[in-house]
């Protein structure tokens, strides 16, 4: 009797295991969220130099100001699971690139050296102190410009998994950004058609993973898009990462990816003398890479990149995380820690 007991009791433990697995891919940025405003953060819009830029701060006090800047195709709430903790030790301020979130959409803007500027000015004008700066991906490169072109704003800077150097044509043809993202981008622009989210799932290079399953996952995903046409498509097997970019996918502008298929993006952009000119104490995250068999980097930067990278900046740790590109996301605790770290340098 016992033993039926336990039996019976298999099968329901793995749907409650099951269930939960599908809830935290489905729920983890949004509960992350409400404990973010719970945690004090509110949201504030600017005009910078004629553009609107979004941007989320908390909470008020006398502590340390702090920088963050996302990455292409998502927006601030992709710092929801650390923006707690940070706040903690900072008075955190992490923005909306133009072209995302509630950001302004600006192509004339879609370059490095414009953005940048922007954020300086936004530092200048609502901050209106010298900040520790963060940055993941592109956002990386921004903070980098940002070190090394206004280093009166910059106390400190942490450049999480950033593709210096791999953005750069011709070499950006090999990498995954620009045979995913900006590829989709570009051919989205050209297309005619009017659905920019249905779009970029159905073209994600990543369903090349999926073999045959590919095809009814995207068939599914569209299916559900004609649904609910308001409603980003989400996944419950993909991680939690994946599903809040569906999210911010319907706010981002592919104008901006399509920057980096064409190398916009970089114009006025010197990534090496760039990193010559920090002098303020760094910190590069370098999480894992691979090249794939069609010789594809799949990753920001690979380990020579990340050994350049570090040989030009004059006050630099590398920290090796064992993560994928997302550190924030996917090692919340570690990356806190590691912004935490460069202070202490100070």
């Amino acid at each position: 009797m016992a033993a039926g007991r336990l039996i019976a009791s298999v099968p329901a433990a793995a749907v409650l295991a099951a269930g939960g697995w599908a809830a935290r891919n489905l729920k983890t940025y949004s509960w992350a969220l409400a404990r973010t405003r719970r945690a004090g953060f509110t949201e504030h819009d600017v005009v910078v130099t004629g553009s609107k830029l979004h941007y989320a701060q908390g909470p008020a006090g006398a502590k340390p100001p702090l920088l963050l800047i996302h990455g292409q195709a998502v927006d601030w709430h992709s710092y929801a699971r650390v923006l707690p903790d940070l706040a903690r030790d900072f008075t955190v301020y992490a923005v909306d690139v133009h072209g995302h979130g509630q950001s302004a959409r600006t192509p004339e803007k879609y370059t490095a050296a414009a953005v940048g500027a922007d954020l300086a000015r936004f530092v200048e004008e609502v901050i209106g102190a010298r900040v520790v700066v963060s940055g993941h991906s592109s956002g990386g490169q921004l903070a980098a410009w940002l070190a090394g072109n206004r280093p009166d704003l910059v106390r400190a800077v942490v450049l999480e998994d950033p593709p210096l150097f791999t953005t750069l044509l011709p070499r950006a043809e090999k990498t995954w950004n620009w045979v995913d993202l900006a590829t989709a981008c570009h051919t989205y622009l050209e297309s005619g058609e009017s659905d920019w989210g249905a779009y970029l799932f159905a073209h994600q290079k990543l369903w090349d993973f999926f073999g045959d399953g590919a095809e009814r996952i995207i068939r599914s995903g569209l299916k559900q898009r004609s649904k609910h046409p308001d409603r980003p498509i989400t996944l419950f097997f993909m991680p939690p990462s994946w599903n809040d970019m569906q999210r911010a996918i319907e706010l981002y502008d592919p104008r901006f990816g399509d920057a980096f298929y064409t190398g916009a993006w970089d114009e006025g952009f010197d990534h090496e003398a760039t990193l010559r000119k920090i002098e303020v104490p760094a910190i590069l995250v370098h999480a894992n890479w691979k090249y794939g068999e069609d010789g594809v980097l799949q990753g920001a930067i690979d380990a020579e990149d990340a050994r350049r990278i570090a040989s030009l900046v004059n006050d630099v740790q590398v920290v090796r995380v064992d993560s994928g590109h997302n550190v924030h996301g996917e090692k919340p605790a570690r990356f806190t820690d590691i912004v935490r770290s460069v202070t202490r340098r100070l």
